[in-house]
């Protein structure tokens, strides 16, 4: 009986971790920095590598000292001005894997935006990696494993969180000579493309356009998939946020997006655009073979063609 019930419990300890490893796979930080580049991007073996940048965020520590927050840097040939683009990445659900990243954006994708004749600035934000500091982007949502959310998330500290790295990054880049900084886009993917959307309603001087891929919080789709941790929490964020952003912007979501799933983001884009911001949505379809919420990493066929005419539209 005792070796019976020894047995169980090793059983249900292999289950859990098994489940806790498929929890931070499926949505890590080092897989948005592993984008697919569009078919327009340059595939050439040129070894790409990026200048690093440091950058000071005060009162951003645990005991409110300052936090030195690194960020890749990409560049085209020549000195510029160049219009730039402000990347901001995704969050993993492990802590370990948020602790390993290092480089926040993939090589495919910085040339395709080099090829637009753009600059790349990735920050690595507070509380990730080797900018280190701490975890202020927890929202605090969580799933039992019935798939019930059973924690008030709190998504306006995630944002102000988000904003307080990006806006470092955004500042610093528009201090630098090689930058145009009156031609500068955001783009961010998953909890970077929330940070994206946040900043951009700060109505920051120099941000023409913005880019939000699959953008939200509050995902487990191991436990529960097709639905975020208070959802209506996060349209009444997006409602708030939509009240005070002006810049055009380009939303893009997979139908089979296992974060959010098909309608969430619908209905979080529905509650921002009232606000009177000149932003589009684009449904892209379902993305083949693969987690939609990856649209970025796996779809570069789904969405290069928007992107490409959004930066057109933009003047760039």
């Amino acid at each position: 009986m005792a070796t019976s019930t020894l047995r169980n419990r090793i059983a249900k300890l292999v289950m859990y971790s098994t489940l806790l490893l498929a929890s931070g796979s499926a949505y890590t930080t080092n897989s948005f920095a592993d984008e697919a580049s569009a078919p327009s991007a340059d595939s050439s073996p040129t070894e790409i590598k990026p200048e690093s940048a440091s950058i000071v965020i005060p009162d951003a520590g645990t005991l409110g000292g300052d936090v030195t927050m690194h960020a890749d840097v990409y560049k085209p040939a020549g000195p510029g001005p160049f219009p730039t683009l402000i990347f901001s990445h995704g969050r993993d659900a492990d802590r370990f894997e948020r602790a390993k990243l290092e480089h926040p954006v993939s090589i495919g994708h910085v040339k395709y935006w080099l090829k637009k004749g753009f600059a790349v600035v990735a920050p690595v934000r507070v509380g990730y990696g080797v900018t280190g500091g701490p975890d202020r982007e927890n929202s605090g949502s969580w799933f039992d494993d019935f798939g019930n959310c059973t924690r008030t998330p709190n998504f306006r500290a995630v944002a102000k969180a988000t904003v307080q790295s990006t806006l470092a990054a955004l500042n610093w880049a528009r201090a630098q000579p090689w930058v145009d900084a009156n031609r500068i886009v955001l783009e961010g993917v998953s909890l970077g493309g929330f940070a994206t959307v946040s900043t951009v309603a700060t109505r920051s001087p120099g941000v023409i356009g913005y880019i939000n891929f699959s953008g939200g919080a509050g995902g487990m789709p191991d436990r529960a998939p097709n639905r975020s941790c208070d959802k209506q929490q996060m349209k009444d964020v997006m409602g708030e946020l939509g009240k005070t952003s002006t810049a055009p912007g380009l939303w893009l979501y997979a139908a089979n997006d296992h974060f959010w799933g098909p309608d969430a983001p619908h209905q979080w884009y529905d509650a921002f655009a009232a606000g009177g911001d000149p932003a589009e949505f684009v449904g892209a379809g379902e993305l083949p073979g693969h987690d939609g919420h990856f649209l970025l990493k796996y779809g570069g066929k789904m969405w290069s063609v928007h992107v490409d005419r959004f930066v057109k539209q933009l003047g760039l």
